[in-house]
Order: C-alpha cells, then structure tokens, then sequence
C-alpha cells in the first residue's frame, strides 16, 4: 500500500508573503531591492500566478531574515507537519 503525503497549501505561501511584506511596511519595490527579485516576480507570487523557484524562497527568507523552514511552514496549514507526533504537534520525536 502506497501512503502519500498530504497536499501541501500553496494557496498559504502568497499569504504568507504578502503579511511579512506589510508586517514591514515594504512595497514591491522595497522588497525587490532587498531580494533583487523583480517587481513583476513578487506580484506574481503575491497574486498566486507562480510559485516562485527555491533560489527566490531562498532571496526571500533573507530579506525578512526568517528561516527557510519559516516560509515553508504554511505549507502544512491544515494537516500535521512532518516529524511532529501526533500526541504533540509541533515537536519531534
């Protein structure tokens, strides 16, 4: 029996990008400065039309100074992530 995982919410990865942008008070334009992603690429994101590449997430996180593990944790809004126990969410074994 094949066990797959669950489907990861990428409709929570723009979001997320979208409040720590407004968390620090950026415009596109700021952010793009501090990634040197392009204008374009970050609305993209924002509006859901792309998911962006590894290399952009990797951009991101320092420009916010967060983890990569940190923006990728939405992915996981709605279902246990991996390496959490069941008995206590959030933690690993």
């Amino acid at each position: 029996m094949t066990i797959l995982p669950p489907d990861a919410n990428l409709d929570e990865l723009p979001r997320e990008l979208a409040r720590l942008r407004h968390k620090r008070g950026w415009s596109y334009d700021n952010l793009a400065e501090r990634t040197g992603l392009s204008r374009r690429t970050l609305i993209e994101i924002e509006q859901g039309r792309t998911v962006g590449t590894l290399n952009t997430w990797h951009a991101l996180s320092h420009a916010f100074d967060i983890p990569l593990d940190g923006l990728f944790s939405v992915l996981c809004e709605g279902h246990t992530p991996p390496g959490a126990t069941q008995e206590n969410p959030g933690t690993t074994p």
